[in-house]
């Protein structure tokens, strides 16, 4: 009787150790680090009843199957990890909206929501059938090896222009609003032809007809297996500041951070930079009066503690109201030479 107890523990015990690895593995492959939040997120108003929401696409690893879309706290909208833009329909005209995104792993791990960003719809217009007229003029040009800046002329509406949509081919894109003209659209890839055009979108949800195609090749570049093969990112590559330096200086006791830097080339006029110490937002710069085209310069205050080690980098926000890529990251430490 004691030698089948035994035997029936001995087998008891390695049924336990066959199911606690089982357990084990399974919990393994469901481990490790979520996606990380989606930055750069931003929204506009595309009518009466629509929000058009963008991000940049989350880089490293895990890869992101998926991203979800919240407005406020209820998820409207889900795409593969391949887009990185959504239009929120069937909302209400004169309303303001929150919208954030969050990312999904092909093992179901959902990461941080990004910052909620704000978008106020226009007020709506009775029994308007008309459509904006047709972008005229379009133009554009290669702004680096994976970047395009387009412009075109203003269309005119009876009711007002609520928003311009770009394609590229048949695909739509990007969006801005109705009061710009120009806009950047970047996650291109080196070497590669692309055709773009522009359609004007009312409040009504009244679109126009599209505008003249404008084709343009980007430059040879090397390779980048993280840079997507579409468009309409909103990573804002090849649009960072250049020649961009950093060093310190101490006066009164306290420690200030003297920036300089060469303003990314774009079509329009960057009245905006934000600057990051430690990969963390500190503080926003924002021209009141005309933007220097050339180098600009820029000194705040750090604190009074000698010896402080950070690093920095700034980015500017690009004419159609997204954020273009980080300058390079630059080390000061305070009290230093």
């Amino acid at each position: 009787m004691r030698r089948v107890l035994l035997r029936a523990a001995v087998v008891w015990g390695a049924l336990l150790t066959l199911v606690s690895c089982g357990l084990n593995g399974q919990s393994a492959r469901g481990d490790g680090p979520a996606p990380a939040a989606p930055a750069g997120v931003t929204a506009a108003a595309g009518s009466a009843t629509s929000v058009h929401v963008m991000w940049n696409r989350a880089s490293g690893k895990p890869e992101v199957a998926h991203y979800e879309v919240y407005r406020g706290t209820t998820k409207v909208k889900e795409v593969p990890g391949s887009h990185h833009m959504v239009d929120v329909t069937r909302l209400k005209p004169s309303t303001m909206y929150a919208f954030s995104v969050r990312a999904r792993d092909a093992d179901g791990r959902l990461g941080p929501s990004s910052e909620r960003v704000q978008a106020t719809t226009p007020a709506a217009t009775a029994a308007d059938e008309r459509a904006p007229s047709r972008p005229e003029n379009p133009r554009g040009k290669a702004a680096g090896s994976r970047a395009a800046q387009l412009s075109w002329a203003r269309s005119t509406d009876d009711r007002g222009v609520a928003s311009y949509d770009v394609y590229q081919g048949a695909t739509k894109i990007h969006s801005v609003g109705g009061a710009q003209t120009a806009t950047v659209v970047t996650g291109l890839r080196p070497g590669t032809r692309y055709s773009f055009t522009v359609r004007a979108r009312d409040a009504a949800d009244n679109i126009s007809s599209a505008s003249r195609s404008v084709r343009i090749t980007t430059p040879a570049g090397p390779a980048d297996a993280d840079v997507d093969a579409g468009a309409g990112t909103n990573t804002g590559t090849g649009m960072a500041p250049t020649a961009f330096r950093a060093t310190t200086h101490r006066k009164d006791g306290a420690h200030y951070l003297d920036l300089s830097w060469t303003p990314p080339a774009v079509d329009g006029v960057i009245t905006e930079y934000q600057i990051q110490l430690d990969r963390k937002p500190v503080t926003s710069l924002v021209w009141g009066a005309t933007p220097p085209r050339g180098k600009a310069t820029y000194s705040f205050y750090v604190g009074r503690e000698a010896g402080l080690t950070q690093r920095v980098r700034i980015r500017a926000k690009l004419p159609d109201g997204t954020w273009g890529a980080f300058s390079t990251e630059r080390t000061v430490t305070t009290g230093g030479p």
